[in-house]
This record gives C-alpha cells, sequence and structure tokens, in this order.
C-alpha cells in the first residue's frame, strides 16, 4: 500500500497544483473520482493490462470512455499517466487529491457509529465540538451497529475515539489480564 501510495503522490499532486492555480478543485476532483471509478471497472481493467494495446491507445480508450467529462488538461493528464503505466494508480491519485483538496479547504469526513441513532440536534452539537477540537470544517457519516452495546466510536483520519461500551469491556478486560 505504501509502494502505491509513493507511485501516485507525484501524479496526485500535480493535479493538485494544476487545480489549485486554476481554482478548479472541485472540478478536478469530479473527474479524479470518475477516472478512479472507471479504472476499476472489469473491462477496463482487462484492457489496461492488455500487452498489444500502446500507451496511447490505452488512453485514447480511457478518455473515450470517459466522453465528454474531461476538459483538456484532464485528458493530457490521462495521456501522462497511460505513459508511463500509471493509469491502475487512478483510485490511489484521486484519493490522495481529495486528502490534498481536504487539507486546503480545512475539512474533514467523520464517521460516526452509534449504538443508537442520533437525532438532528446530537449530530450537529456532535459536528460542533469536533470541529472545535480538530479545528476543520467536520462533514459527519452517521451509521448505527448495535453491537456497541451504547456510545459512539468516532473516525476522523487516523484519529479514533473509542466511546463505545463495548469499547470500555474490551480495555477492561485488556487491563485484567495484564
Amino acid at each position: 500500500m505504501a509502494e502505491l501510495t509513493t507511485l501516485a503522490r507525484p501524479y496526485a499532486k500535480a493535479a493538485f497544483e494544476h487545480a489549485q492555480a486554476h481554482q478548479q478543485l472541485a472540478n478536478w476532483s469530479a473527474m479524479l473520482g470518475l477516472a478512479a471509478a472507471v479504472s476499476q471497472d472489469d473491462t477496463m481493467q482487462r484492457l489496461l493490462k492488455a500487452p498489444r494495446l500502446t500507451s496511447a491507445q490505452k488512453a485514447a480508450t480511457f478518455i473515450e470512455v470517459c466522453g465528454d467529462k474531461f476538459d483538456a488538461p484532464a485528458q493530457s493528464f490521462i495521456q501522462v499517466a497511460a505513459e508511463n503505466e500509471r493509469l491502475p494508480l487512478l483510485p490511489e491519485i484521486s484519493a490522495l487529491f481529495d486528502l490534498y483538496k481536504a487539507e486546503q479547504e480545512k475539512s474533514v469526513d467523520v464517521d460516526v457509529t452509534s449504538a443508537f441513532a442520533l437525532n438532528q440536534e446530537q449530530q450537529d452539537k456532535l459536528a460542533k465540538v469536533l470541529s472545535a477540537r480538530l479545528d476543520r470544517e467536520v462533514r459527519l457519516q452517521v451509521s448505527e451497529d448495535a453491537s456497541l452495546i451504547g456510545g459512539v466510536v468516532i473516525r476522523a483520519g487516523d484519529l479514533v475515539i473509542d466511546g463505545s461500551v463495548r469499547g470500555k469491556i474490551a480495555k477492561l478486560a485488556e487491563a485484567l489480564k495484564s
């Protein structure tokens, strides 16, 4: 996984810098998201691995599949990625681009898993507290998991806050073992 990130990083940075310079972060995020989805299609993966096709042919087919969703710079980006055999890295490139974009916009996606449904008022309070703690705009993704017994588990990037009863029982069991 680290190797894929290392290979994808220069492409994501280049795309981000271009999009930022032209104030097109949202457009590029959407284009790279589409490119990532197309690259993961089974038929497209077979085409990208076909040894009989040149990189130019692969790029042309890829761009043709995406139709008019790509502007000229995005098409050039796909061509360069194809020349360097990096089209299979498009999902990783898209993910890195979105991380750079979120950092620029000072926003973060937060996954909240709760034992019970959270009403809108509770979600708003949680978003406000997390926004203050993380110093970012917070976008909540809320889900339920009855196996938590009670409480919530919050995930924001590599930060995990486990306030669930299940998590507290697991910590207690670990403390008793040692």
